[in-house]
């Protein structure tokens, strides 16, 4: 279990706070939650969009944050960034789902 507290408020642009990110998904099968989570939150974005049902919207968040703090607490065994820098950890989550389908990150 991490038991360090890292300051994640040092980080003063998300250049800086990537790599940080990146740091706290070492674990595969945590970004692979990630990974599907952000999925399954695209996947009900566009059935919002193309239904016009907007609590889509929040069941595809719920499905995005859900996969994801399961990944963190089951699997990195850590806090996810997202309780001290929401948007730093948001633009991170794209980022990292950007870098997995180019193949910079291994899935």
């Amino acid at each position: 279990m991490d038991t360090t507290s890292p300051d994640v408020g040092k980080f003063t642009s998300f250049a800086e706070f990537y790599p940080f990110y990146l740091g706290e998904h070492s674990n595969r099968t945590c970004r692979r939650l990630h990974f599907v989570g952000s999925s399954l939150g695209l996947v009900c974005l566009a059935a919002a969009l193309f239904t016009g049902a907007a609590s889509l919207i929040l069941l595809g968040l719920l499905c995005g944050y859900a996969f994801a703090w399961i990944g963190h607490f089951g699997f990195e065994k850590n806090k996810p960034a997202s309780f001290k820098r929401p948007l730093y950890s948001f633009m991170g989550d794209w980022a990292m789902y950007r870098d997995i389908w180019l193949g910079r990150i291994p899935f």
